[in-house]
């Protein structure tokens, strides 16, 4: 598990395309401290396991499936990415509960800068809007984010300083994808609701 609160910027130095796969080589020298083979980091909000650790870089193999359904296939060398290791048992929950499951991607639509933050509006796909709520948190690239505004199929963040200079967030552009996860505990709430329906249902058909 992990929390969305992103310890460095990493960079990814190779890619290697394995046919149904890819291999990245990451560098990150925060997350690489004391990592080891089987370890778990995730990488623009996407939980990766660590193939091989070399001093401050590592390497993780991304199926088909993921490339497929994030942002992750759309890396080459140089490219930016935020570095997350697993939250520890006791530590304190600093953003919300994030699985490294990304749920779908989303695009950078607008960049309002103010004086001392940005507003970032990011599409929505299909099915996604339901998990969304003003005030309600959302993980873009791995980064635990509060929604401003909610909208049919779009929402927006407002960013501090720190998370532009910190996070890919500073350096996306409009029309640049980004990895979404909504929140865990909506999803668990709307299967429960329907579960609760089903049971409600039979009940009465059978009075």
């Amino acid at each position: 598990m992990f929390t969305g609160i992103v310890e460095e910027l990493g960079e990814v130095t190779a890619v290697e395309n394995l046919g149904d796969a890819s291999r990245f080589r990451l560098r990150g020298p925060v997350v690489t401290d004391g990592a080891k083979h089987g370890d778990s980091i995730a990488v623009n909000g996407v939980c990766l396991t660590v193939v091989e650790h070399e001093g401050d870089e590592f390497t993780a193999d991304v199926m088909a499936e993921t490339l497929n359904r994030s942002s992750l296939g759309a890396l080459g060398v140089g490219s930016r990415v935020n570095l997350e290791r697993p939250t520890a048992v006791g530590a304190r929950l600093g953003g919300h509960i994030v699985q490294g499951h990304v749920d779908g991607t989303g695009a950078v639509l607008e960049r309002r800068p103010s004086e001392n933050w940005e507003i970032i509006k990011i599409s929505l796909p299909e099915g996604l809007a339901r998990y969304v709520v003003e005030k309600g948190s959302i993980t873009v690239d791995g980064i635990s984010l509060t929604v401003v505004d909610a909208g049919p199929d779009h929402f927006t963040v407002s960013l501090i300083p720190t998370t532009l200079a910190l996070t890919t967030l500073g350096l996306k552009q409009p029309g640049d994808p980004v990895n979404l996860e909504v929140d865990i505990v909506a999803k668990y709430v709307e299967r429960l609701l329907a579960s609760t329906r089903g049971t409600a249902g039979t009940q009465g058909a059978a009075l």
